[in-house]
């Protein structure tokens, strides 16, 4: 035989003994010893109570209703001599829905009533045309100015309708303007100087 084929017979016969040394078959009277050594458990019996203490009989019976509930409707009654039957369940009452109030009416005030092109005139006399978008420019709308003498106006950008008041920024979120909105105009003032300020349509 060759000297290869040889070892490989060795190899295999040793990792076999090796393998049948950690089999279960050779481990059972060492796991019979070691069962045999544990100390049986004790019987538990149960706890029945005090003793000498007989138990009566048991009895069930439907509850009562609750104080200020009447029985439910469709209780079931013994019929003598028959089977149990249901009895008959009075109709529901229905009720009268509740009619909601009418939604309040809809101002014609706020963001949407100021949206569109207003003419605004400074204290000085002099007019310029602003434009109020609906278009979001982040958390603020869209606004153009075009002819505005008033450095202040010609620079806004956006605008915000806040708490009744419109609001007129600049780039970088300074506010050039407050106006308040009444009746088809606003009326309000500029912020750096207080100078009055009014659009109208």
């Amino acid at each position: 035989m060759p000297r290869p084929y040889l070892r490989s017979v060795a190899v295999l016969a040793l990792a076999a003994s090796l393998g049948a040394c950690a089999s279960s078959r050779f481990d059972q009277p060492r796991v019979a010893a070691r069962q045999a050594a544990r100390p049986a458990a004790p019987d538990i019996e149960p706890d029945l109570g005090a003793p000498g203490l007989a138990a009566g009989p048991v009895t069930s019976a439907p509850l009562a209703p609750p104080p200020g509930a009447s029985a439910a409707p469709g209780e079931v009654a013994a019929n003598p001599g028959g089977p149990i039957i249901a009895e008959p369940s009075p109709p529901p009452v229905q009720q009268q829905a509740a009619v909601a109030p009418p939604p309040p009416p809809v101002s014609s005030g706020g963001r949407s009533a100021v949206v569109g092109g207003w003419t605004a005139k400074d204290a000085t006399g002099a007019s310029c045309r602003l434009t109020l978008a609906s278009t979001p420019a982040l958390d603020l709308y869209k606004a153009t100015s075009s002819g505005c003498a008033n450095k202040d106006l010609a620079r806004v950008t956006a605008w915000d309708y806040r708490d009744g008041e419109v609001y007129l920024y600049q780039p970088g979120g300074t506010v050039a303007a407050r106006l308040r909105p009444a009746g088809g105009a606003m009326d309000g003032a500029l912020s750096k100087s207080g100078a009055p300020l009014s659009l109208v349509r």
